[in-house]
């Protein structure tokens, strides 16, 4: 299983086509943009509940959430195409000046609906900037030396990861800055940064690019809307609408058909589809990407799982939760720096996702044992762990990726990705969210039924100042409590509130469980996967290499 191949170079290495001052200049435009789409994903988050409420639209919210997911996933394999054909520069700048716009129209919306469509705004520049800067890499540097410098990304997701929901909290919980209302700062501080990005871009990126004449596959960005859009609205409301009601099921056959009917026109289209399938004939390709989409079922599975355990049960803010999760990213950022070092130098890379999926399915079943009692310490430390072996996984998997495609298919092959692991992501949210809450309730429930026999909870029920509090929970046995609302649990009596305490670990531990498992799964897919040793040719020479090959096999013009 553990199988390496040989990979025959076109010419051998030589210099390279940017110096390493060149390539960071360049990477400074890239992160730049990355940073962008990577705090947005957290900062919303910690706010959205603030920012609901003053556009008087609570039970809207998940619809700004969704709009956002929806365009950032339909498009991002449709920039890597776009940027194959004409060019990485003007697809970046376009999806840094969408971010842009959506940014600014978000930051002066005035209900949630509007706040939705704006946010879909800001998820078509967004579905180009993680993507597309990774795209970009991939054409000024070769595999092994890329792994270096995919650290430096690597790091700018686990600082926004951090900063995100801190900065997020704090202008959600300011009534004003600079005279405007502190929750639109949420939206407003993506302005001067995307403005920055976009002058550094559209100075630095200076990249040759060789046009190819193609189609635009039109119908391929059309059926693959209609295929995903209703797969991911049902992901996202269906826990509220109930699985198996109508409505999902409607969802369920329009995204199937959609989906067939992508496929169908995508082998029709052949090399100018939207996604060649003869990509999925690389084994590379197609099973990297199986393992991108099972990596992010697992991941999501943690990262959702860990601000509520942290918030409701042991009764962290939104703030001090996004600070406790600093040991992930530091786990992350030096997993990738060391594994990406190590690379470089060896040209190995197989031997590191096999550790990180390990370290994550280790992780997360450590993490299945967590209680209401459970010291911080030991969830630190876990978190660590489950970092460590992100940062293992995550860029060694695109770099397996991008070294096995083709030049033409550098921008396609890097969205495809992001795509499949985005993909993952949002099924692994819906999916946990859902084991979540259908378990949290049964959870609660058996630990009131026995704090009813405990002398301890039946005295503090008696207590006076406890007495709503009692006649509610005997009169609805428990059901009497909004449990869509936890505010209540930093009020109550810490023995009256141990039970719900309890209850929420339980289910928790269960979302931990299940994302074990679905890990595990990923650390055998792993074995599989066959280690192409690495090019020490970046996309742009490999490129320079097959016009020149195509040039000397062309037959001699006639001399007249």
């Amino acid at each position: 299983m553990s199988e390496t191949v040989a990979r025959p170079e076109a010419q051998p290495a030589g210099e390279s086509l940017l110096t390493h001052r060149q390539i960071l200049t360049i990477l400074s435009g890239l992160l730049l943009g990355m940073f962008l789409a990577a705090l947005d994903q957290t900062i919303v988050s910690s706010a959205m509940k603030t920012i609901a409420d003053e556009l008087q639209g609570q039970t809207l919210q998940a619809w700004a959430t969704t709009a956002y997911l929806i365009t950032a996933t339909i498009t991002t394999p449709l920039y890597g195409k776009l940027s194959d054909i004409y060019g990485r520069k003007p697809m970046y700048l376009t999806a840094i000046g969408l971010f842009l716009a959506g940014s600014l129209l978000s930051g002066i919306a005035t209900s949630m609906y509007e706040l939705a469509a704006f946010r879909a705004v800001q998820g078509l520049g967004a579905g180009g900037l993680m993507s597309l800067g990774m795209a970009i890499l991939a054409d000024i540097t070769s595999p092994r030396e890329r792994s270096k410098y995919s650290a430096y990304f690597m790091a700018v997701f686990g600082v926004s990861s951090v900063a995100g929901p801190v900065v997020g909290g704090l202008f959600a919980g300011l009534d004003s800055f600079a005279g405007i209302a502190g929750w639109r700062w949420v939206f407003l501080v993506n302005v001067p940064i995307a403005l920055i990005a976009l002058v550094v871009v559209a100075k630095v990126l200076n990249v040759p690019h060789k046009r190819v004449d193609h189609r635009i596959d039109f119908w391929g960005a059309a059926l693959l809307t209609v295929g995903l859009v209703p797969l991911l609205i049902v992901a996202e409301q269906g826990r509220e609408w109930g699985w198996g009601s109508g409505t999902s099921i409607a969802m369920y056959a329009v995204g199937v058909l959609g989906i067939i009917g992508f496929v169908l026109n995508e082998k029709r289209m052949g090399d100018e589809a939207l996604l060649p399938l003869r990509l999925f004939r690389s084994g590379t390709f197609s099973l990297g990407n199986t393992i991108n989409f099972v990596m992010g079922i697992g991941m999501f599975g943690g990262m959702v799982s860990l601000p509520l355990y942290l918030q409701i049960v042991k009764g962290a803010s939104a703030t001090s939760a996004g600070l406790m999760l600093l040991p992930l990213t530091f786990g992350i950022m030096s997993a990738a720096g060391i594994s990406g070092q190590i690379t470089a130098r060896t040209g190995r890379y197989k031997m590191f996702p096999i550790l990180g999926f390990a370290l994550m399915a280790a992780a997360l079943f450590a993490f299945s044992t967590i209680g209401t009692d459970t010291p911080n310490a030991f969830t630190l430390g876990m978190m660590y762990v489950m970092g460590a072996g992100l940062g293992l996984c995550m860029q060694t998997l695109l770099l397996a990726i991008q070294n096995d495609a083709e030049p033409r298919d550098m921008g396609v092959a890097t969205s495809s990705a992001t795509f499949f692991r985005q993909i993952g992501g949002t099924v692994g949210t819906a999916v946990f969210l859902s084991i979540l809450f259908s378990s949290v309730g049964d959870k609660i429930g058996n630990a009131l039924t026995s704090a009813f026999g405990n002398p301890d909870f039946q005295a503090a029920l008696a207590k006076p100042e406890n007495a709503q509090f009692a006649q509610g929970l005997k009169a609805g046995g428990g059901a009497g409590v909004d449990l869509n609302n936890t505010e209540f649990l930093k009020t109550l009596d810490p023995v009256l509130a141990r039970p719900f305490l309890d209850g929420f670990s339980g289910a928790i531990d269960n979302v931990f469980l299940v994302g074990g498992v679905v890990v595990l799964i990923g650390f055998v897919l792993i074995w599989f996967l066959k280690e192409v040793p690495l090019s020490m040719r970046s996309g742009l020479e490999r490129m320079n290499d097959e016009n020149a090959a195509k040039e000397a096999a062309a037959p001699p013009l006639p001399i007249h």
